[in-house]
């Protein structure tokens, strides 16, 4: 049954009576909790921390909840609460060289110092559907471990930069970076704010760009450094201590890329390397991340930039899936007054169009297009 209302506050709650009722559906089955999201639809979490900018996995969890799924709603609302909330201080920043790692890759070494940890993955898995899952009570299966290596976990690109084959990011300087949460984005566009767009923007739109610097719309052809996920301190340095202390703990993916170089009248042909770092478990952001930030660098390595991908404007004003649903949902609104000069402008063409026609039978009369 559907229910007819008129003004603004009947609208919206019926809006919210209609939502609920959806939200909740069959009232004969259990009702999913936020703490079961948190738990066991993690990567979902994870995406709507990264796209709400906020790492919070139960109010993450509760977005998704109230969006019914909806990823993007989810990381709207989760983004608009982080806005309500008041910034005291700001973090150091995380070292995540001393991350206590879960899962860590290269596809550039088979043997490397610290080993290669599989982890938690998909890659290995038959894409095949588990019927399993659909029967209640059924025990997870124990993983089988190998024993850790003692050994320190160095980075692959420092291996490379050893040896001068990779040139090393410039050090930051004293002086803080731009926060995007309160600034609009510049351009040009600095690396430290085009990795902040980056890595909060649609995973799916991250995914197409970098997908598209190896088909040929970006000159790339590039190699996984090093892919690591695991757990790095959150450190604060209170004014009033004078010293640093560790607040928590937070999960983060971190993606070297490298990409080949062919040097420059003051560079030598050597290896770049792109940068991705996603909230939580996100390897396919941080790599698709890192791939559009090497894109990016086009201009400052002297590359011609020529595609998509290598366009900091059409990039970094385009990711942002939160700003994008607003612009593309928003034509869902009344534009009745629009319309109807639209209807009449176009009305009035036809009728000039229609005149030309019967006053010159056999002239060829003007397109519409031309018209307008």
């Amino acid at each position: 049954m559907y229910v007819a209302v008129k003004g603004g506050d009947a609208a919206i709650s019926a809006a919210h009576a209609w939502l609920a009722q959806r939200r909740r559906g069959d009232e004969t089955l259990p009702e999913l909790s936020p703490a079961q999201i948190e738990e066991q639809l993690g990567l979902a979490v994870d995406r709507v921390m990264a796209e709400g900018s906020c790492h919070d996995r139960a109010l993450a969890a509760l977005a998704i909840k109230q969006a019914r799924g909806d990823l993007i709603e989810a990381a709207f609302l989760l983004r608009a609460y982080r806005n309500t909330l008041s910034r005291f201080v700001a973090c150091e920043p995380i070292d995540t060289g001393a991350m206590r790692v879960q899962r860590r890759i290269s596809a550039t070494y088979k043997d490397l110092p610290g080993g290669q940890v599989l982890g938690p993955t998909f890659d290995y898995t038959h894409r095949l559907l588990d019927f399993a899952l659909a029967a209640e009570g059924l025990p997870p299966a124990e993983p089988e471990e190998a024993e850790a290596e003692n050994a320190t976990m160095p980075r692959v690109t420092e291996l490379l930069a050893r040896e001068g084959l990779m040139s090393r990011d410039a050090a930051g300087g004293d002086e803080a970076p731009a926060d995007l949460t309160r600034e609009p984005l510049p351009f040009p566009t600095p690396r430290p704010l085009r990795l902040q767009s980056l890595a909060r923007g649609d995973e799916g739109f991250l995914l197409g760009m970098g997908y598209s610097t190896q088909r040929g719309y970006g000159n790339a052809h590039p190699f996984v450094a090093e892919l690591r996920m695991g757990e790095v301190e959150v450190m604060l340095a209170p004014a009033e201590l004078g010293f640093t202390i560790s607040i928590g703990d937070i999960t983060v993916t971190e993606c070297q890329m490298v990409n080949q170089f062919a040097g420059s009248s003051s560079k030598p042909p050597q290896f770049t390397r792109g940068y991705g770092l996603a909230m939580g478990h996100g390897e396919r952001r941080a790599m698709a991340m890192a791939l559009v930030d090497r894109a990016l660098m086009a201009k400052e390595l002297g590359e011609e930039a020529t595609a998509p991908a290598q366009n900091a404007e059409f990039v970094l004003l385009h990711a942002d899936n939160v700003e994008a649903t607003g612009f593309v949902e928003h034509l869902k609104l009344p534009h009745h007054v629009d319309f109807q000069s639209e209807l009449e402008k176009l009305r009035s063409i036809r009728a000039r169009w229609q005149a030309d026609r019967d006053a010159n039978p056999l002239a060829e009369a003007p397109s519409l297009e031309a018209t307008i």
